[in-house]
């Protein structure tokens, strides 16, 4: 699933093309044939293109919002006119046109078009915790939200849980947990509030490096390195499904505590 640095990366690429623009609107998929969309925003500005979590936003004037969440499947992409896609065009569900560019999502299973009062108080979006990326970090919100949920719960799938902290997925949760030494088993409870931030302040300055340059700067240290030796203390690498999901979460024994 794409976590909430590749969104914000998709959001900063759109931004430049869309934002003032009046693009023109295609909805190829069969799913969205009659809902009328390049019709409803004939002749809309868009207004501001940002993301929240692992949630996109492109706003249109006249109260009108494109809301978008690509699950473990989709992907957006900015791409100038007459590029070859990387997707197969069959698998495109909107694009947009602007300033010889074009923004195509693929196999978007979220895509909805909102009233802006609407994602005000749409509850799945209401119920959205701190976005790790925010230019401003609510680290007490984070905190009340960590608090409020099952102490007994592990930190590792705390940290996944969008209504407390946005955008952290499977990738980070390892990596930051690995960064900060804290075993991702170890319940919530037992993880002081100065070791929570340090997990977050791990994962935050990574993940916005991402979000800036589309890619990472650093091999992850545990990611998928099950049976490896730990870059840290040697121990051996391991790896095991977590949370009702069954996320799979990575971390090293000998150094995790």
């Amino acid at each position: 699933m794409p976590e909430g640095d590749s969104i914000h990366y998709a959001a900063n690429r759109m931004r430049p093309v869309l934002t003032g623009a009046v693009p023109a609107i295609e909805t190829p998929h069969p799913r969205h044939a009659f809902d009328r969309w390049p019709e409803r925003l004939a002749d809309q500005a868009v207004e501001a293109v940002d993301a929240h979590g692992k949630h996109l936003f492109i706003r249109f004037e006249d109260d009108l919002v494109l809301h978008s969440h690509l699950r473990m499947t989709g992907t957006w992409a900015t791409y100038e006119e007459g590029r070859r896609w990387r997707r197969s065009p069959r698998r495109a569900w909107l694009l947009l046109r602007a300033r010889d560019h074009v923004v195509v999502q693929f196999d978007g299973p979220v895509l909805e078009l909102l009233t802006e009062s609407r994602t005000r108080f749409d509850r799945r979006l209401a119920m959205l915790g701190p976005d790790i990326l925010a230019d401003e970090l609510d680290e007490q919100r984070f905190l009340q939200r960590l608090r409020d949920d099952d102490q007994t719960r592990p930190i590792g799938d705390a940290l996944l849980d969008q209504r407390t902290i946005a955008g952290i997925g499977n990738l980070w949760k390892a990596e930051a947990c690995f960064d900060a030494a804290i075993d991702p088993w170890r319940p919530a409870g037992q993880v002081s509030d100065a070791e929570a931030l340090a997990i977050v302040h791990a994962a935050r300055p990574r993940m916005q490096e991402s979000a800036r340059s589309g890619h990472q700067t650093r091999e992850p240290s545990v990611y998928r390195r099950v049976g490896r030796p730990c870059p840290r203390c040697g121990a051996t690498i391991l790896s095991r499904g977590q949370g009702d999901d069954n996320r799979m979460t990575y971390w090293c024994p000998g150094c995790q505590r």
